[in-house]
């Protein structure tokens, strides 16, 4: 397990505390928020080092429209840039094919529905 997943798992489970009946406590909600900006900063300063200005750009273009999808594709951007995957800096050419290819992965299946006709 990598410490990404490790910080990541921490902090759903220090949400999940916060969000608990009763856990209305204005210190652990401050310390909650605290290190999911932390957290938030560190990745940005991670996909700084990784993309390049034109890739930046499409990737918060990406997280306007599909928030989800960004994170996603975010997480998995710094899990192959850890691994040495992936050429430094990323250009945008390359993060497009990148999306593409995360995109149909992650694309459920087309339904295909017939009528047929008596």
């Amino acid at each position: 397990m990598n410490p990404e997943e490790i910080r990541q798992r921490r902090l759903q489970e220090m949400q999940a505390k916060a969000q608990a009946p009763g856990a209305e406590d204005p210190e652990a909600q401050r310390q909650a928020q605290e290190q999911q900006m932390q957290y938030e900063m560190q990745k940005q300063k991670i996909l700084r080092q990784i993309l390049s200005e034109e890739a930046r750009s499409r990737l918060a273009r990406i997280k306007l429209a599909k928030p989800q999808f960004a994170e996603q594709v975010e997480m998995q951007l710094i899990q192959l840039a850890q691994a040495g995957k992936l050429p430094i800096p990323l250009t945008d050419e390359y993060f497009k094919g990148l999306l593409d290819r995360i995109y149909e992965m992650n694309r459920p299946a087309k339904k295909e529905i017939t009528i047929m006709r008596k």
